[in-house]
């Protein structure tokens, strides 16, 4: 056992010092959206306090984790320190101030959480909502579209839920919400607890010294709405988060962001026109001072050993 602690830590500086002979210049920006209490089999990707925690003390032992503010000055001035890296958040779920928040301070890392604003006022995300739909166990069966579906194991209802968030994803945000409430009457259900921050619980994540980024008001795909839909959702949810804040909200996270699909040069325009200082895509890589501000590349490193974590945080900084 001692041997193979010996080993991982001797892998784990050489992979620091291939970050920082190939990396550099590149920041690596993390994306996260909960960090649950415990497992939870519907959402078996997202990591519980357990592994955030060894996630997070390894950034803070072999990586260099920055604030978006300064990953800006060092990429503006192209003097990043090595291996930079970012964690960043999106939705603006509860447990990122009651589960997430400490562990970050625990390692002094900084981070950033992009709110969806509507979502602050005691109803759920819409994907969250379909897939509280499949999660009750003792549920055997649902009734979808008028079409009663049976259900089994875990797997298999996974796989229906993200069937039919696919199905919804790239409706327009009033008939997408229709459809998920039409699904709840049909199976007479109950809608499930807050999963959200309220304002005042956004204020206290800010308080605490998390930085607070703007993530559009209903989450919709913004390439799909007109110019002037998409401006309403951007600069309002902008306001919406400083009058929480009481501080300036200068980041932007894209919705679903990926570029070409949901979202396009005008997207940008916009976003730059709302004074964001800087807004993030899901495409992954890295960024460096070649990179638009308003493009920054994120990854999910969704390993579950710690080797194989820091190992695909090392590739993506070194870019190979």
């Amino acid at each position: 056992m001692a041997d193979q602690q010996g080993a991982l830590i001797m892998l784990g500086y050489g992979l620091s010092l291939l970050g920082k002979l190939l990396g550099r210049g590149k920041l690596s920006i993390l994306i996260y959206h909960q960090v649950l209490a415990e497992f939870d089999p519907m959402r078996p990707y997202e990591p519980t306090a357990q592994t955030f925690d060894w996630q997070m003390a390894l950034l803070a032992r072999y990586f260099t984790p920055i604030s978006l503010d300064q990953a800006l000055q060092g990429l503006k001035n192209n003097n990043l320190p090595a291996n930079a890296v970012c964690v960043t958040f999106d939705d603006g779920y509860l447990n990122n101030l009651t589960v997430a928040q400490p562990i970050l301070e625990k390692y002094a890392i900084p981070a950033t959480v992009y709110v969806a604003t509507a979502f602050s006022e005691g109803v759920n995300m819409w994907n969250d909502r379909v897939i509280y739909l499949f999660a009750d166990k003792t549920r055997t069966a649902l009734q979808l579209d008028g079409e009663q579906v049976t259900l089994g194991d875990w797997e298999q209802r996974r796989e229906l839920a993200g069937q039919w968030l696919k199905k919804l994803k790239y409706l327009p945000v009033k008939q997408r919400l229709e459809k998920v409430i039409a699904l709840y009457q049909e199976n007479s259900l109950s809608e499930q607890s807050p999963l959200m921050m309220t304002p005042q619980q956004v204020r206290e994540l800010s308080d605490k010294g998390v930085t607070i980024g703007a993530h559009t008001v209903n989450h919709p795909i913004l390439k799909v709405l007109s110019a002037e839909e998409q401006q309403q959702e951007i600069t309002t949810s902008k306001a919406q988060l400083q009058d929480w804040t009481a501080k300036p909200v200068e980041h932007f996270a894209y919705p679903n962001g990926v570029v070409g699909t949901d979202l396009d040069e005008h997207t940008v325009e916009y976003v730059k026109r709302a004074g964001f200082q800087s807004a993030v895509v899901t495409n992954w890589g890295t960024s460096d001072n070649a990179t638009s501000p308003w493009m920054l590349q994120r990854f999910t490193p969704w390993d579950r050993t710690p080797a194989r974590f820091h190992l695909r945080l090392a590739r993506n900084q070194a870019g190979i």
